[in-house]
């Protein structure tokens, strides 16, 4: 017989479906698949065998054993004789959607049970956030949970980012979501003028059951992409933030008077005679704490810590007011800042401006020469601020002795200085992070990265904020004897998860280092202080300090008052920053019904707004890193081909991320390019390991690669290993 021949009667073999081409596993895959796709129907064997292609008796007679193995676990249920259909009755469970743009889509059950696994073809077009009720499929075993999305109950608000893809008779939008595969499909006249290339917003109006993608309309235009500002809104309309102020809520600051009625003054103490000045960055507008100090008869000083009195501007319910909960914080990117309250209020009216007068919440502290509290109260002032300085004029001061206000900016760098020592005896934990910045140009381009740190001038303003923050704190939650206590927003911090630190505890000793993670909370965070003080300077240190902070837990708003773990408060709060923090609008105001004698507020209300401002934190900070992510990438676009030293800043199924030593700019080694060896992820170990070689890549590890690519749109730096 030919070769030809033997092919032809191969290939007429294949076709037929011969025995030896279908596999019992593709046999099982296809039997689920269909039962899947069809939840509801009853299919007999032959049924079956004829929908998934098997034709010979014997893959028939194979299907049958099949059917019966499935039900015997209880995928299927026999109907009656020889008829099945797929055993999903009652697992019907209620949740949250999650979209992955590779296919990886799940199911989050409400009542926190484990994940369900939702292929593609059975999402129905969920998107992700959607909450969804989900038909849950009988486990297979040694098979992940799996489910079929069979209503969208609630929809998350479908608008994404990308850039405009603008045909002759229609448009895309490609998306840069990692939550969408799918272009979005735009009609010729939802295009609002959109041009190819643009930048733009668009919400998904309807995704048609046998469409392969979304039909959607433009939002809104944000310019060229590339372009600076276009990229800046794109970051914030990416993560649901806004990038412009609504018209009614800047008009109605501008009815807002900006002077200051007698009848206020006269309810007020009068701080304005007293020496007063402000300390921030250089590039800060919203002044919103001052600190005014002045040495008593008795040789104490009285320090006042004086807040920005946002909540005489702003309402409760105003249309300001419901803009700022909405927003909650301010949002700071790396080249501009997005303000939670309108640019009359965070930087006229309501910023702590030298030489203006100005209402204030404020916090009189007198304190003894080894910063002992003797009294304190919390009171309404107004004020004056004698100066402005910058925290480079004030370190000036601190470190020369000489300039304006020296006096008093030396006395209280000395008090701070006590106040922080007993803060870290007490067990407070001391992570003092760089901040990576950046040199602009007028067009928004990284010209240099630098690295800000905190001097004793930060340290300064901090220890005060503290103080005044934790003396509020303890003024609602302590209350005297036979007081009941009152519901009250606290900032609260929740000890370490105990597997999080025996991780840590192991992940270190590979450096040699040793943490004791029982005992007191004190004895755990002076034994995280002492590693941190240890580890300063080392190749290592900015590792370590990473890897603690993700064994922490994350700080948030509550009414429940569980104390202060990183700063070691029992009591703690936001009081200091009301022009950027929604939560700290919401201290004052409850100062103010409290102090006049007013009832508790509902805790149940007040619990529900702490979680909202404790998300958009998130949210925020996550816009922030993407940002800065951003200007990395920008900042090295131009440097193809270098070689940089870096330490692997992160370890993943995926690949390796390295972050470089020169600039902090952190890309990644993708998996594929390391070829030497098959390489398995040990999660627990932070590694690499290759199978073959047993070559090692561990968090933490020197390591020399040349800049690849640099992708704008994703904000990703790829590197090549150099071994």
């Amino acid at each position: 017989m030919t070769k030809k021949n033997k092919k032809d009667k191969k290939d007429k073999k294949e076709k037929k479906g011969g025995s030896k081409r279908l596999k019992k596993e593709v046999m099982m895959n296809r039997i689920v698949s269909l039962f899947q796709a069809s939840p509801t129907e009853i299919l007999n064997y032959k049924q079956v065998s004829k929908k998934i292609g098997a034709e010979t008796q014997v893959q028939k007679l194979q299907v049958a054993s099949l059917l019966r193995e499935l039900t015997d676990v209880g995928y299927l249920v026999d109907t009656d004789l020889g008829r099945y259909r797929l055993n999903a009755l009652g697992n019907v469970a209620v949740g949250t959607f999650v979209r992955r743009s590779n296919g990886r889509n799940s199911f989050i059950p409400e009542d926190g049970s484990t994940p369900i696994f939702v292929a593609e073809r059975n999402s129905g077009h969920a998107m992700d956030g959607d909450k969804v009720k989900v038909q849950i499929f009988a486990k297979r075993k040694g098979k992940e949970p799996e489910g079929e999305v069979i209503e969208v109950l609630e929809s998350k608000d479908r608008t994404f980012v990308g850039k405009l893809q603008v045909l002759k008779g229609f448009a895309f939008l490609v998306t840069e979501n990692k939550t969408l595969a799918n272009d979005i499909f735009i009609p010729k006249d939802k295009l609002k003028g959109g041009k190819n290339g643009d930048k733009a917003i668009v919400r998904i109006m309807e995704w048609p059951e046998d469409a392969k993608n979304p039909l959607g309309e433009v939002v809104d235009i944000l310019g060229k992409a590339g372009q600076n500002t276009a990229e800046m809104h794109a970051i914030l309309a990416e993560f649901g933030l806004p990038y412009k102020y609504p018209e009614n809520v800047e008009k109605a600051a501008e009815r807002i008077p900006d002077t200051i009625r007698l009848e206020d003054i006269s309810q007020r103490e009068d701080f304005r005679r007293v020496l007063t000045f402000t300390i921030d960055p250089k590039d800060a507008k919203d002044f919103d704490d001052a600190l005014s100090a002045r040495r008593l008869p008795n040789g104490n000083w009285e320090v006042g810590v004086h807040i920005a009195d946002v909540t005489h501007y702003v309402h409760p319910d105003g249309v300001i007011d419901k803009e700022a909960y909405n927003r909650a914080t301010s949002v700071y990117l790396v080249d501009r800042t997005i303000p939670m309250l309108p640019e009359r209020l965070c930087n006229q009216i309501c910023s702590l401006r030298p030489d203006e007068e100005k209402l204030c919440f404020s916090a009189i502290f007198e304190l003894d020469s080894k910063a002992n509290v003797l009294n304190s109260r919390i009171c309404r002032t107004v004020i004056k601020s004698d100066r402005r300085f910058t925290y480079e004029e004030a370190q000036q001061v601190i470190e020369t002795g000489e300039g304006d206000c020296k006096d008093a900016i030396l006395a209280l760098n000395a008090l701070a200085k006590q106040l922080r020592e007993r803060r870290f005896q007490n067990g407070a934990i001391n992570f003092e992070r760089y901040e990576v910045k950046f040199d602009i140009d007028e067009e928004g381009k990284p010209l240099r990265v630098y690295f800000k740190e905190s001097k004793d001038a930060n340290k300064l303003i901090e220890e005060f904020m503290l103080l005044a923050n934790r003396t509020v704190a303890e003024f609602v939650g302590c209350p005297p004897k036979g007081k009941t206590k009152k519901t009250f927003v606290y900032r609260i911090h929740e000890l370490p998860d105990p597997d999080k630190m025996q991780n840590f505890a192991a992940f270190i000793r590979r450096f040699g280092y040793n943490l004791k993670t029982e005992g007191t909370k004190t004895d755990v965070s002076k034994g995280i202080n002492h590693l941190l003080d240890t580890v300063q300077g080392k190749p290592e240190e900015n590792l370590i300090e990473t890897v603690a902070i993700r064994a922490m837990q994350k700080a948030r708003y509550s009414t429940d008052n569980v104390g202060h773990y990183g700063l070691a408060f029992d009591y703690y709060t936001h009081f200091t920053s009301p022009i950027r923090r929604y939560p700290d609008m919401m201290v004052h105001r409850l100062l103010e019904r409290y102090l006049a004698g007013g009832r508790s507020v509902i805790k149940k209300k007040y619990e529900e707004m702490c979680e909202h401002c404790s998300s958009m934190e998130q949210v925020a900070a996550n816009a922030e890193r993407a940002s800065i992510k951003y200007k990395q990438v920008e900042f090295m676009s131009d440097k193809l081909g270098r070689v940089y030293d870096g330490v692997i800043s992160g370890v993943t199924e995926w690949g390796l991320y390295v972050e470089l030593n020169e600039n902090k700019c952190e890309g990644m080694i993708p998996m594929r390019d390391l070829d030497d060896d098959f390489y398995e992820f040990d999660e627990k170990n932070y590694c690499l390991i290759g199978r073959r070689t047993k070559r090692q890549y561990r968090l933490g590890d020197p390591i020399t690669i040349r800049v690849a690519q640099a992708n704008l749109e994703r904000k990703q730096l790829d590197f090549q290993l150099i071994r």
